[in-house]
């Protein structure tokens, strides 16, 4: 009988297998290859699938770009920061370096002090040069560095020397920039802001005319038209010019400092405060914190007897930047003019001497904390703080019991030791070396000691 019809299960048994070496080879080899692809993973050298591509580099180009419209929007600061990425990235590239030194020394004009400015316009220069090693015959260069080396003979910190060789330089470079390019109305411009430092006003405004001929849309080249107008006395005529720089480029608040100051040459403070209204607002839509538009506010103020508008507006200024000297110095005269001696005396003293944390009681109430100042060394620049004001308050206050006396006449000393034949200076000295006398109780004035 069939033993598939019995009922009975049928009983299988595998067949042997043997083993396939080959299989056991290619196992073992994923295996190891697994373990290499993980220990890479781990020490970085090996890349994971689907991660983001890695963020390209960016080139010189893009920070000249990005350095253009920081200053088209009036921040100069961060168009400075572009072009200085651009320069490392291209240290060849003389026109970066060029618009470097040009916006450095336009953001000078932002700053309140004379060392501050100074050390800007170092930096100008050290840009300039740079960019004139590169590319020495490029005329935009050499307009350029004309303009830095003017405003930097400009500066009252400059010998008198060092300024007169500067703006020699300065229209030497202007010289040569028409040499390689005659229509180059940069060039034009700059001659002619030379041309007015150098007192040659009639040639100045013949040469700006020239500029303006050429290129009537560039922001430089009616701001220098303003400049010219304005050493010419013609307020009104350079106040246009200076509103046509502003419709190039209507973020740069130093424009707007400089139609308000026209404004008060004219004496129409009203108008002079919108102007520097303005400045202050678009510094704080751009988020820039700026001293400079609150002091031309609280001094504008100040000219017309409002003290109190004035001291809030200087009292902004400080609490912006409460290291600088100058702001102590122009809250000072405010608080004089006011007849708050008192108050003075200590804005003064960090504006001139200097002031430790602890010694400054002028930043302690209007910031809840002492700040170290360096004073402001003598210059034309600063000396009004140091006879007008410092020397005079200190005289003022000076009382038998309470004399301030040695401080004043040490101060008034060492203004006319720099200044001995200024009659301004001197007359205002005497006045106060009369008070210390009669306040030390001696029958009649004598000299300031030496310093």
């Amino acid at each position: 009988m069939d033993r598939d019809l019995t009922g009975e299960k049928p009983h299988f048994r595998p067949a042997k297998r043997t083993t396939n070496p080959y299989r056991l080879l290619v196992i073992i080899g994923l295996i190891l290859g697994g373990i290499w692809i993980l220990l890479g993973i781990d020490r970085g050298n090996i890349q994971p699938l689907f991660q983001p591509t890695p963020t390209p580099t960016r080139t010189a180009n893009s920070f000249v770009m990005e350095g253009e419209a920081q200053f088209k929007a009036g921040s100069l600061e961060g168009a400075i920061a572009a072009y200085q990425q651009a320069v490392i990235i291209d240290p060849n590239n003389s026109l970066a370096f060029a618009e470097l030194a040009r916006i450095q020394t336009y953001s000078s004009s932002l700053l309140s002090t004379n060392e501050d400015r100074y050390e800007r316009l170092n930096q100008a220069r050290t840009s300039i040069e740079q960019a004139i090693a590169i590319d020495p015959d490029n005329p935009k260069v050499q307009a350029i560095r004309s303009f830095v080396l003017d405003w930097y003979a400009s500066n009252p910190l400059v010998p008198p020397q060092e300024s007169q060789s500067s703006l020699n330089e300065a229209e030497a470079a202007a010289v040569r920039a028409l040499q390689l390019d005659n229509q180059n109305a940069l060039a034009l411009a700059f001659l002619a802001e030379i041309l007015v430092d150098q007192q040659k006003w009639a040639q100045a405004e013949e040469t700006i005319k020239q500029a303006v001929a050429i290129e009537s849309d560039s922001m430089d080249v009616q701001r220098v038209y303003g400049y010219v107008l304005e050493s010419l006395g013609q307020y009104r005529s350079a106040i246009e010019k200076y509103r046509e720089a502003v419709n190039i480029d209507p973020n740069l608040t130093f424009l707007y400092i400089f139609i308000g100051r026209n404004f008060l040459s004219l004496e129409v403070n009203n108008r002079a405060l919108e102007e520097f209204e303005k400045a202050a607002n678009i510094n704080d839509q751009l988020g820039i914190q700026d001293p400079v538009p609150f002091i031309e506010i609280a001094k504008t103020y100040s000219r017309e007897g409002e003290f109190f508008a004035a001291a809030l507006n200087a009292e902004k200024a400080l609490t912006i930047n409460p290291t600088n000297p100058n702001t102590y110095g122009q809250l000072g005269t405010i608080y004089m003019k006011a007849r708050n001696f008192e108050g003075a005396q200590p804005a003064f003293k960090c504006a001139v001497r200097g002031c430790s944390p602890d010694e400054n009681q002028v930043a302690l109430e209007l910031i809840g904390e002492g700040v170290q100042v360096d004073g402001m060394p003598l210059t034309s620049g600063t000396v009004a703080f140091y006879y007008a004001q410092y020397g005079s308050v200190l005289a003022a206050l000076s009382r038998p019991n309470q004399d301030y006396c040695p401080e004043a006449l040490l101060v008034l000393s060492e203004v006319r030791t720099k200044y001995p034949d200024d009659p301004i200076f001197n007359s205002i000295i005497d006045e106060n070396i009369t008070i210390c006398s009669i306040v030390e109780g001696r029958s009649s004035p004598e000299s300031t000691p030496e310093p």
